[in-house]
């Protein structure tokens, strides 16, 4: 009897997962591994797109601005200064907290790009999903909106997108008035729109002598959110310190309350009284900063008093994203 040839199966080219074409979830890989995509070079790619970026605006001019505008600020603008500079045919750039109809980019009819902050983001990386709505928005037809999707996964990001020396200085509105030139023309569902954004919109001012502290104005009390850029255990230890020797408010009547976590940062939040105006904590707040500063720089351990006012500071804590 003839002896069986050994049988040898021939190797699969071994593709990158970059030349992996996207397919139906359900369809074949194409990369001929035999299974479905979803189970095979589908499943890194999600991965990808779904892992959660903890900072995605670290590195940008203005990061505690940007989680600011991101999370607490109704109605601010600011205009971007791109890295390689403004596409023939598009004027200007600019950062809106929210755009209307929640549209994530529109591109007016003079070929302005606006670029709404506050949407929901389809990935995990709020950044490359920002910038892919901006490299979108720079060449749709002007007078359309641009709609979202989830950014691919080797796309840039604003960090790619967005000159590094660049200035970041919000400019914060009453109202969202700077969403059509002339407001007498929109359309009824733009001018319905607005009118509903207005009549939701807290009145909000950014604090001119320190940065990423914005005063608000809500029916009982007013508040001061103040976005910083220290690491959070630091932070935390520093206004516990503040707080145990009854530094830590700002002035008469107002009080540290706690903080909000967003987007990587810590955001400490006082209860002002309802007749303190933006301009009244302008001095005490700078007044903080330096005191902040110095407790910072300190590296004792924490006292009992101290400790528990730690405790007392990281239960009132809320995280936002």
């Amino acid at each position: 009897m003839a002896k069986k040839r050994p049988q040898t199966k021939a190797k699969r080219p071994q593709l990158d997962y970059a030349e992996v074409p996207v397919v139906g979830a359900r369809e074949p890989c194409p990369c001929g591994s035999g299974r479905r995509y979803k189970a095979c070079h589908g499943r890194t790619a999600a991965q990808a797109t779904t892992a959660l970026v903890q900072r995605p605006f670290e590195g940008l001019a203005g990061e505690c601005d940007w989680v600011a505008l991101r999370e607490l600020v109704p109605a601010a603008t600011v205009e971007l200064t791109l890295r390689d500079g403004l596409p023939e045919g598009v004027p200007s750039v600019t950062l809106a907290t929210v755009l209307p109809m929640a549209w994530p980019a529109l591109r007016r009819d003079d070929g302005s790009v606006l670029l709404g902050l506050q949407n929901d983001t389809a990935s995990g990386d709020i950044s490359r999903d920002l910038a892919d709505t901006l490299a979108r928005a720079l060449t749709a037809a002007p007078g359309t909106p641009v709609q979202g999707r989830r950014a691919p996964a080797d796309g840039p990001r604003l960090q790619d997108l967005l000159a590094p020396e660049g200035a970041f200085e919000p400019e914060v509105h009453s109202g969202f008035e700077f969403w059509v030139p002339d407001p007498e023309n929109a359309t009824p569902d733009v001018t319905a729109s607005l009118e509903r954004a207005n009549a939701a919109a807290i009145p909000t001012v950014r604090l001119e002598g320190v940065d990423a502290a914005y005063w608000c104005e809500t029916p009982d009390k007013n508040h001061l959110r103040w976005v910083m850029p220290h690491d959070e255990e630091r932070l935390l230890d520093a206004l516990a310190r503040l707080h145990a020797a009854g530094r830590s408010s700002l002035g008469e009547g107002t009080r540290l309350v706690g903080s909000f976590r967003a987007h990587g940062l810590t955001v400490p939040v006082w209860d002002l009284p309802s007749e303190v105006t933006a301009q009244d904590v302008e001095k005490p707040a700078a007044e903080f900063a330096e005191r902040l500063a110095e407790a910072l720089a300190t590296d004792a351990p924490l006292t009992h008093e101290e400790r528990r006012a730690r405790g007392g500071l990281t239960n009132r804590q809320v995280t936002l994203s």
